[in-house]
């Protein structure tokens, strides 16, 4: 079967059985096709799959979803890192099974996960992958599972057909829509610091992070964010501006938070920041960066000014993760 370069699927399935009866097939023929197979889903499916595929299991490169990419960047550049290594070995073709958490998320991260799903219709373009990703109907809400048909371009039940989606949204116009809502304003007391001198941006988030009770690592990790993502929107901005750019930084309930401000930007790529530079620099490479670091990164263009608001992990939250849980 000659099928494009990236073929993105997904699978809507409401038992174990039509699990199996879209993966089972899946992976047994990329195998015997001697390409190379990566399943990433629950523990459950993983034990259901283990048991179908007996000794034949050895073979499938394995992961739980829960901790393949806890970032929505992180598992798009898990997915073209793994392309990648395994093309560098003669397997141009790739098949992943890929199902993503979705119980227990925000609306917010439920957001974040769609906008992925339909940004790797771009990132993974010119990739030779094969993905199919299951939707379990028991679990995930109907929005969700109507969602899946938008941001896949096909359907598949069996593991072997293609089915063109009839509601698949170009992903620009997808991701738009994600982005719809505005941000909240930041808080009255958030510090502020207007500037057209990057370095001095990055030193006042570095300040304010230590002040905030990050660690040192974690302040300039977000600082690093901070700057590449304010170079970011620096190059949206024709000509290139002097015009400042506005940080303001200020904690909510279990994170610390730094909102860009620039005037006169406006963020085109809705993919932006998705794909893992290659060895020559190219515009967004630093924003890839930016979500590696982050928990979350929110990108709003707004009249004759664009937003990149980032958020990691509060100090409270590192205190109990690492005095007791580590």
């Amino acid at each position: 079967m000659t099928t494009p370069a990236f073929l993105h699927q997904a699978t809507l399935y409401g038992s174990d059985e039509e699990f199996l009866a879209m993966a089972v097939p899946f992976v047994t023929d990329g195998l015997a096709e001697g390409e190379p197979v990566m399943v990433t889903t629950t523990s459950a499916n993983l034990d259901l799959l283990a048991d179908a595929l007996g000794p034949l299991g050895t073979e499938v490169d394995c992961a739980e979803s829960a901790y393949f990419g806890r970032r929505t960047a992180q598992r798009a550049t898990g997915f073209i890192r793994y392309w990648r290594r395994k093309a560098a070995e003669s397997s141009p073709r790739v098949r992943i099974l890929a199902e993503p958490v979705w119980s227990g998320r925000s609306p917010r991260e439920v957001t974040s996960w769609k906008r992925m799903e339909s940004a790797l219709n771009v990132a993974l373009a010119d990739t030779g992958v094969w993905m199919i990703c299951p939707y379990d109907t028991r679990v995930v809400a109907p929005g969700i599972a109507a969602d899946a048909r938008r941001t896949h371009p096909s359907l598949t039940s069996d593991g072997r057909t293609i089915e063109p989606s009839p509601d698949y949204a170009d992903p620009a116009r997808f991701i738009a829509h994600c982005d719809s809502t505005p941000l909240d304003e930041p808080p009255a007391g958030a510090a502020t610091l207007t500037t057209a001198d990057l370095p001095s941006l990055r030193r006042f988030v570095t300040e304010r992070a230590r002040a905030h009770g990050l660690t040192a690592e974690r302040g300039t990790l977000l600082a690093v964010a901070a700057y590449e993502a304010a170079v970011h929107l620096r190059g949206q901005v024709e000509p290139m501006p002097d015009a400042p750019t506005t940080a303001r930084v200020w904690d909510r309930m279990g994170a610390l938070v730094c909102d860009l401000r620039q005037p006169g930007a406006h963020v085109s790529d809705p993919v932006a920041g998705f794909r893992p530079p290659d060895r020559a620099a190219a515009p967004g490479d630093g924003l890839w960066l930016t979500r590696q670091i982050c928990d979350h990164v929110d990108i709003r263009t707004e009249g004759a000014s664009a937003t990149i608001r980032l958020q990691v992990p509060s100090s409270r939250v590192e205190d109990v993760l690492q005095k007791t849980l580590l």
